[in-house]
C-alpha cells in the first residue's frame, strides 16, 4: 500500500488522537439534548412524511431550532461547527424516528460544511440567513457551458433530497479544462431556488418521505464565485478551504458530505431491534399457540442481528473519531485513510441492512402489514444502501487497489 495508514488499528489511533476543543464538545451535548426532546415529535410524523412523499415542515422547523441543520456550519455564520464524533450519533438517533427525516436533515447539515469549503462570497451570500437550506444533485452528469465571468447550465439534475425544503442547491456537472488538455472534469454550481423547477417524481418503495425529486435547469447562468472543483474541495485547492479556523474546514468535502448514509442505515437497524423485540415477546404462533419469544430460531436471529448492528456502529464510531482527529490536526488524509474510511461506511451499510433482513424475514405475515413500523423500516433501511457511496463491491475495489499499492482506477466511483 501506499503507506501505512489503512491498517492502523484502535491502539495506534488512540495514540494519535487529538482532543476536541471543550467549548465545542458543549455545543454538541447542548445539541443533541435539543434534538433528543423532539425525537417523538418527529416519531409521530413518520407516516405522514412517506405518505406526503417530504419530510413534514414541522420536523424541518424543529431541528432548525435545535440546532442540527447548523451542526457544520461556520461559527461566524451562525453555525456549531461541531465535529464528526459529536455530530454524526445525532443521525443515528434521528433515523431510528425517522430514517426520511434523518436522510435529509443530515444532507443539509453536511451541504453546509461543503460550502464552508467555497469562495466567501458564495457562503457570505447565502448565509445572509443563517438558516438558509441548501439540497444537492451532486453527480456531475450535465455539462457546464463556459461563459464570461461564470458558466450556463442546463438539464435535469435527479436526486435532490429535501428540495422543498431548500433555498438553494448544489449541482453537479463537468467542464472542460483547457489547462489539463480539455479533459472533462466535475465541478458543483450553487445555484438559487428561483433557478431552478421542482419536477415532482419522487415515486419510491423506500425512504418515501425524502422527496428527493428532479431539479430542472434552462439555460441559468451562474458566476464564478458559485463555483468550485470539485478535485480540489477533496484536495485542499478550493477557493475558501482553510477559510475558517475550525478543523473540520480542514478536510475533503466527501468525508463529511458521506457521514448520513450509513448512519441512517445503522439507526433504522438499531430501530429494528426495539421493535422486533417487542414484537417477539407477545407474538403467539396461530397454529400452536406456542409464544414465539421462547422459541430458539426467534432468540437466535434477535442475538445475530444484535451483533450486526454493534459491530456496524462501532466501525462508524472509530472512524468519526478518526475523520475528527485528523481534521483537528489539520493535516489531509491520505489517500489509503479516505478509501479505508469509504469501504468501513458501505461495510457498516451493508452489515446494517443484513440485520434488518434478518430480523424482518423472521417478523411473521403480519410485518407486512402497511400499519406495521416493520415493513417501513425493512423498506428505508434497504433504500439506504442504494446510493452509489455505499456499494460495497466498488468500494472494496478502491481499497483493495489501495492495500496492493496500485494507481487509482478513476472509473471507480
Amino acid at each position: 500500500m501506499a503507506d501505512g495508514t489503512a491498517a492502523l488499528g484502535a491502539d495506534q489511533v488512540s495514540k494519535d488522537y487529538v482532543q476536541p476543543d471543550p467549548e465545542q464538545v458543549r455545543r454538541g451535548v447542548e445539541m443533541q439534548d435539543r434534538v433528543r426532546a423532539i425525537l417523538p415529535t418527529i416519531a409521530a410524523n413518520a407516516a405522514r412524511a412517506e405518505a406526503e412523499r417530504r419530510v413534514p415542515d414541522e420536523n424541518i422547523r424543529l431541528l432548525q431550532e435545535a440546532g442540527f441543520t447548523r451542526a457544520l456550519q461556520p461559527l461566524v455564520h451562525g453555525g456549531l461547527e461541531l465535529s464528526p464524533e459529536q455530530y454524526c450519533p445525532v443521525i443515528v438517533e434521528l433515523a431510528g424516528a425517522c430514517a426520511s427525516t434523518a436522510w435529509v436533515a443530515g444532507l443539509m447539515a453536511q451541504h453546509a460544511h461543503g460550502l464552508a469549503l467555497m469562495s466567501r462570497e458564495v457562503q457570505e451570500e447565502i448565509w445572509s440567513d443563517p438558516n438558509a437550506l441548501v439540497s444537492s444533485s451532486v453527480a456531475a452528469i450535465n455539462e457546464g457551458r463556459p461563459v464570461e465571468g461564470g458558466v450556463r447550465l442546463s438539464g435535469r439534475f435527479g436526486w435532490s433530497s429535501g428540495c422543498d425544503h431548500a433555498q438553494w442547491a448544489c449541482l453537479g456537472f463537468r467542464m472542460a479544462v483547457p489547462e489539463m488538455g480539455g479533459a472533462q472534469l466535475p465541478f458543483y454550481a450553487v445555484v438559487p431556488r428561483a433557478d431552478f423547477e421542482i419536477v415532482d417524481d419522487w415515486h419510491v418503495a423506500g425512504l418515501c418521505g425524502t422527496g428527493s425529486k428532479t431539479l430542472e435547469v434552462r439555460d441559468v447562468f451562474v458566476p464564478h464565485h458559485r463555483i468550485d472543483s470539485v478535485i480540489a474541495m477533496n484536495t485542499g485547492g478550493s477557493k475558501g478551504f482553510g477559510l475558517h479556523d475550525g478543523g473540520i474546514y480542514h478536510a475533503p468535502f466527501m468525508t463529511y458530505f458521506s457521514f448520513g448514509f450509513s448512519a441512517v442505515a445503522t439507526g433504522v437497524a438499531r430501530r429494528f431491534l426495539d421493535v422486533y423485540r417487542d414484537k417477539v415477546a407477545g407474538r403467539v404462533r396461530a397454529y400452536t399457540g406456542a409464544r414465539v419469544g421462547e422459541t430458539a430460531p426467534a432468540y437466535m436471529r434477535l442475538a445475530a442481528a444484535a451483533h450486526e448492528v454493534r459491530a456496524a456502529g462501532a466501525t462508524l464510531a472509530q472512524d468519526w473519531r478518526e475523520i475528527a482527529s485528523r481534521s483537528r490536526s489539520r493535516s489531509l488524509p491520505s489517500p489509503a485513510e479516505m478509501a479505508m474510511w469509504r469501504t468501513n461506511q458501505a461495510y457498516a451499510t451493508r452489515t446494517a441492512i443484513s440485520a434488518i433482513n434478518t430480523l424482518f424475514s423472521g417478523s411473521g405475515g403480519s410485518a407486512w402489514f402497511s400499519h406495521n413500523e416493520m415493513q417501513r423500516l425493512w423498506r428505508d433501511g434497504n433504500m439506504a444502501g442504494s446510493h452509489a457511496y455505499s456499494d460495497y463491491d466498488i468500494a472494496t475495489q478502491r481499497l483493495g487497489r489501495e492495500l496492493l499499492g496500485l494507481e487509482p482506477d478513476m472509473a471507480i466511483f
